[in-house]
């Protein structure tokens, strides 16, 4: 509390400043005017900067309504604060960059440091980066600030197989080349890894996300072994962006001073992600993902050793022009595909498929009065089967909301 306490007064102290002499602060435009890809996400967002100084601050809000029915029940309508997440950047010297992450979520139910890491920057296909990193698994987990995306809810399969905002303490390297119409990048982590929450948990099923709940992730691996996180992608002006990245280590304590305690259980993620642009302006984006789980033998078949699940994101600007005062304001019709299986296989007694999955298709449509700000509205219908496949709980929710940079 006295950390968050601390923070606030900052900020009240930042924006007296402000109000004092708002004349010495100016927009820190992005100057990379290259290929933009997944991998510039980290520094291709707004800040706010004083004067001359090498310090600059941002950061985003995401608020919105909801009403859900379950199977004919609900819980009526809720007013959510998602996010406020803050950045700060400071250039420490010729190609020395620091760049923090801190999201507060849910008012202040969950305070992370999603990212607080600085890059050395030797060429442009050899950066050191180190400290809290947030691994590059898909494209969602680097590129997550609400006010990119035209829905309210994340993809289902970049939070519940994927963690969602999944970072670790670590050091990697990474590089991007561009010339004429193509670029490429690459990025290579080693990390403090996942822990054994994830076939240890309340959901009683295989669940990577809970290993986020481990107090000591940042301090220290869970079993010596490190994470390796590897990402390759290739975008091209015209045609768009793939990428292909893995992740993998030992998730389980095998040896405890000298006494060897289990086999070295992995687990290992793999994804594809992608995003084009049509000649017609529809943005098409989407990523799935696979996830391999050495679960032991001794649990039941309720934990699954594979994992898979996906989304594609398709928009459609409908109009660009004037709107409601709002000069080069843009109207979007969009609707967002999804799918997660958390138990893939058959049953050993029956060969039946097992269930454990979720379907949802989202229409929505968007309005953005500029780039950075986006008011939305969804329509989320999603099917739910249990382990055994019985008839799926069906979920219709209404939701309105909006997300901006600040």
């Amino acid at each position: 509390m006295k950390k968050i306490i601390l923070l606030l007064a900052c900020i009240i102290q930042f924006t007296t400043y402000a109000q004092v002499d708002s004349s010495l602060f100016k927009r820190v435009a992005v100057q990379d005017t290259s290929i933009q890809l997944n991998v510039d996400a980290t520094y291709n967002r707004p800040f706010l900067s004083v004067g001359k100084s090498p310090v600059a601050v941002g950061g985003y809000i995401e608020a919105n309504t909801n009403y859900a029915v379950t199977d004919g029940v609900s819980e009526g309508l809720s007013f959510q604060m998602r996010r406020m997440t803050l950045f700060l950047s400071s250039a420490i010297g010729k190609r020395v960059r620091f760049l923090s992450e801190i999201e507060f979520e849910d008012g202040t139910k969950e305070i992370n440091i999603e990212f607080a890491a600085v890059d050395f920057e030797f060429h442009p296909m050899f950066n050191l980066r180190g400290g809290i990193i947030m691994n590059p698994i898909g494209s969602f987990n680097q590129n997550h600030d609400g006010p990119k995306w035209e829905f309210i809810d994340r993809p289902i399969a970049s939070t519940t197989i994927i963690p969602s905002t999944w970072s670790n303490v670590g050091f990697g390297l990474w590089g991007k080349y561009s010339k004429n119409k193509w670029a490429f990048a690459y990025e290579a982590y080693l990390s403090n890894g996942f822990d054994d929450r994830i076939i240890d948990n309340n959901l009683n099923r295989t669940n990577l996300p809970a290993t986020k709940l481990n107090p000591d992730r940042f301090e220290e691996s869970f079993n010596g072994v490190p994470l390796t996180t590897l990402k390759t992608a290739l975008g091209h002006r015209v045609l768009g962006e793939i990428g292909i990245s893995w992740m993998g280590g030992v998730y389980n304590k095998f040896e405890e001073d000298g006494l060897v305690l289990d086999s070295r259980r992995r687990v290992d993620l793999l994804a594809i992600d992608f995003k084009t642009t049509l000649p017609i302006k529809t943005a098409i984006r989407g990523e799935w993902v696979w996830a391999f789980v050495d679960v032991p033998s001794t649990y039941s078949q309720q934990y699954g050793e594979k994992q898979r699940g996906g989304f594609i994101d398709i928009v459609q600007p409908v109009l660009r022009r004037t709107m409601l005062g709002f000069e080069k304001a843009v109207l979007n019709a969009c609707v967002r595909l999804e799918y997660a299986d958390y138990n893939v296989g058959t049953f050993n007694e029956t060969g039946g498929d097992i269930g454990d999955h979720m379907y949802a298709v989202v229409p929505a449509i968007s309005f953005r009065p500029f780039p950075q700000t986006v008011l939305r509205a969804n329509y989320r219908y999603s099917w739910t089967s249990d382990l055994l496949n019985n008839p799926p709980s069906k979920t219709a929710a209404f939701q309105f909301g909006f997300s901006t940079y600040f």
